[in-house]
This record gives C-alpha cells, structure tokens and sequence, in this order.
C-alpha cells in the first residue's frame, strides 16, 4: 500500500496477508460483530481497503458511496443486520454543514479517522445520534489499531523515553520488527488509554522559540467556531519560520492569542497569520494537504478566502 503523503513524499508499505486479516478481526470483535460496511474511502488507501476486507471476513456486500451520493439513501440501500460506515473528518464535516449528520444516525458505528476532527464538529454529530469511534493508526498498522483510546485486542502500546508512540502486535507491516517507533508523540493515562498529542517533527522555530504545531492546532480545534483548521510552518526571512493557521469557520488572530494563553500556552506560540478558508486544500484520500499548505503553493485568493485577518507578530 501506499502512505498518503499527508506530511510528505508516500511510500509503499508491504502488507502481509495475516497482518491484514488480524486487523479485520480485531476491528470487528471491538466493534460487536461482523456487519455491512459503507464504503465512502479510497480503495488505494488502508481505510478503505480495510472496508472491503471486513467485508468479506463478514460475507457481507459493501455499499459504495461516492461524493454525489445520498448517505440516507444509501444507507437504506443497506440489509445488513449491523451497519457500519469509515470516514475522515472532512467528510464528516460536510454532512454536519449540510445539516445531514443524522444521515448516520442509523449505523451501529461510524469510525473515524485519518486526521483529529474538530470538537464542534463530533458535538454536532453527537447531537444529531451519530456514533462516532475516533481511531488511531497509519498504513503501517493495517490502518487504525486503537479505538477511542484503547488498543485492539492483540495490540501493544508504550510510550518511548522521547515521547513517540510504539506499537507493537499481529497487526504491524512487514519488515518492521517487534514495535513499531513512530513519529507521533503520545501519553498513555492509568487506565492504558492512548491520547495522541501530535507529531514529534511537527515542531516550528520562529524567532527562536520552538512551537509545537500540533498542540497550537489543538487548542484552535476546540474553539467553538473553528470546523476544521490546519496549522502549518512557512519559511520567513526574519523569524526563519512562521507559524499560520488555516482555519474554517470563524477565528481571527486576536482571538487565537486568546484561546492560546488561556490553554496555558506561551503567548509567543500564536499564529502570526490566520487565513479562514471556505475549504481546506485536500489530499485525494480527504486528509488536508499540509504540504500544499506550508510549501505555499496552495493560493490564497480572493476566490478561496472568506476573509484575512490580523498579520504581523505577537506581542
């Protein structure tokens, strides 16, 4: 399989054979049993091979839906005792601003991973009845093998004396070794349970202070009304790197510092550009593409940008 190239150049991850049966299983077990799957995801990427390999552990035909199709109707299409449905966030996304949310509401679970969605987003389809079951994983582990926090049956977590993430289990690719070492930086709390905290190379220097991207996108992630944000490095003459904050919904910079200092974070940490977007720029799996993002080479136009608020450096 190939990664999606989310945070740089893809690369083909070998798969065997029982790796990705152990995880079909796994995901089933946790689940509550076999079902039918919708299947709304690439095929050429894990989640949505995975999809189809459930599907045929359950002996069970998937809906496909594609990106004109009716969930509602498609999920009426659907006979399986049990119903189930994989998505990203920013599909998730666009059915919360459509209003259709509830279009899930009748799926037994909805997993959801790919990327951390935003918290007015799952409060919004928790409203609408939807069962969310956030998941962790890459290509590297057959796709997620950790649901809403807790690892899959057969699934190992530690966390290494740098922070990262290990996992080790029946799930990993081939070629990898007992654990599994990436790049994501976590902690695990007393009950084993996984919060992922972000990735460990995603660290800006601006200024000479060292911003941790992800934790920055969190706190704006929360704020009631972001719908999806994006927080990138791009290089700069003067700070050597700066920090932006691509953001849908509605933040300006002024209340970005806010929201920054009263998670108890540096004030030096906000964004020194925030650039509310009607959409962000998509990878064809449906993760942002923050390579497009930091590198610049996604334009922002008057056609794309709902407005431009507050440059310059904080104080």
């Amino acid at each position: 399989m190939r990664t999606s190239g989310s945070t740089g150049e893809p690369k083909s991850i070998r798969l065997s054979h029982a790796s990705v049966l152990a995880s079909a299983h796994a995901a089933l077990e946790r689940l509550g049993g076999p079902g039918q799957w919708l299947s709304a995801l690439p095929p050429t990427g894990v989640g949505g091979l995975q999809v189809l390999v459930r599907s045929i552990v359950a002996g069970t035909e998937p809906v496909f839906l594609d990106e004109h199709a009716d969930v509602a109707a498609a999920a009426e299409a659907m006979s399986g005792v049990r119903r189930y449905a994989s998505l990203v966030p920013t599909q998730l996304f666009r059915l919360v601003e459509a209003g259709r949310a509830g279009d899930l509401a009748s799926f037994d679970a909805v997993l959801l991973g790919g990327a951390a969605a935003p918290r007015a987003v799952l409060d919004r389809a928790a409203a609408a009845g939807v069962r969310i079951v956030r998941t962790y994983g890459m290509t590297e582990t057959c796709g997620g093998c950790v649901y809403d926090g807790l690892p899959l049956d057969g699934v190992r977590l530690r966390i290494e004396d740098d922070g990262r993430v290990a996992i080790a289990g029946p799930v990993l690719a081939e070629d990898t070794g007992e654990w599994l070492v990436t790049n994501d930086l976590g902690r695990l709390d007393a009950d084993g349970r996984l919060s992922v905290l972000g990735r460990a190379d995603q660290v800006a220097v601006s200024g000479g202070v060292n911003v941790p991207l992800a934790a920055v996108e969190s706190v704006l992630r929360d704020e009631p009304g972001v719908l999806d944000v994006v927080v990138v490095a791009q290089p700069d003459p003067e700070w050597g790197q700066r920090v932006v904050a691509f953001v849908v919904g509605d933040l300006d910079r002024a209340g970005a510092a806010t929201a920054i200092e009263a998670a108890g974070h540096p004030r030096a940490w906000t964004p020194r550009a925030v650039h509310v977007l009607d959409a962000l720029p998509l990878l064809p799996g449906g993760k942002p593409d923050r390579v497009a993002l930091a590198g610049g080479s996604f334009a922002v136009t008057g056609e794309s940008v709902s407005s431009v608020r507050g440059r310059g450096a904080p104080r």
